[in-house]
């Protein structure tokens, strides 16, 4: 099926809440011709897939109660250009937190994270808008197993307390341009090829953590600062 077309068949879905009633989607109005022309011009390359200009043409989104309201033309408004430079921001919890698709230079747009700052992780949610749209439905179907709330309640946890499996200790195995400024110390968080729910910790040493992203791969370098003890900073 097409964006569109998933999206029509969720409008059509019947879906229960917690307090065990019935309830539906609510489709946003589409964008018009002038709005989409506006909205491509925003993006890189100035390039708009297809069916992506089909969908929001359709509608630009839809209020969802778990999520309350997914958005397809949110761009640019996420910030944190280092993790994405360019992004939509597809959807959010209440509490800060946030589904973003990634869009390379190109204009591709390409797999949705779960971005949290509490613990501070990035996790692969779906590997592109369409599987997202299918994990919308089984979240409106099964709420408790669905992907997007495994990875809300208990994937993203899991990533903080392991430090991940993702991370490397080098980028030994990396060739990144020439011009990239590499902390002195720093971790590789790849994420390319990797499974949903796959993800790294972004804020390895602290908020202020610094996180390169050289190419529109989904490849980061995460500065890892050493913890020192109280003796080594007292005689350094």
């Amino acid at each position: 099926m097409t964006l569109k077309e998933k999206l029509i068949y969720i409008s059509e879905s019947l879906y229960r809440n917690e307090e065990d009633e019935n309830y539906q989607i609510e489709l946003l109005e589409g964008m018009s011709h002038e709005e989409i022309q506006n909205f491509r011009n925003k993006l890189p390359n100035q390039y708009l897939q297809e069916d992506v200009e089909e969908l929001i043409r359709f509608s630009s989104g839809f209020e969802f109660e778990p999520l309350e309201e997914v958005r397809f033309d949110n761009f640019a408004i996420f910030g944190r250009e280092e993790l994405f430079p360019n992004s939509i921001q597809l959807a959010g919890d209440g509490f800060g937190n946030f589904w973003i698709l990634d869009i390379d230079s190109k204009g591709n747009w390409n797999s949705v994270y779960y971005v949290c700052h509490d613990p501070a992780v990035v996790v692969k949610q779906a590997e592109n808008l369409s599987e997202f749209l299918d994990q919308i439905n089984d979240l409106g179907n099964n709420f408790e197993n669905a992907l997007i709330n495994v990875i809300h309640e208990e994937k993203a946890f899991e990533i903080w307390k392991k430090k991940s499996e993702i991370l490397k200790n080098n980028g030994s195995n990396y060739s990144f341009p020439l011009n990239t400024e590499t902390p002195d110390s720093y971790i590789i968080a790849d994420l390319k090829n990797q499974p949903n729910g796959s993800g790294f910790i972004w804020g390895l040493s602290g908020a202020n953590t610094k996180i390169i992203r050289p190419t529109d791969e989904p490849i980061w370098i995460v500065e890892n600062k050493e913890k020192r003890g109280f003796f080594s900073k007292l005689f350094s």
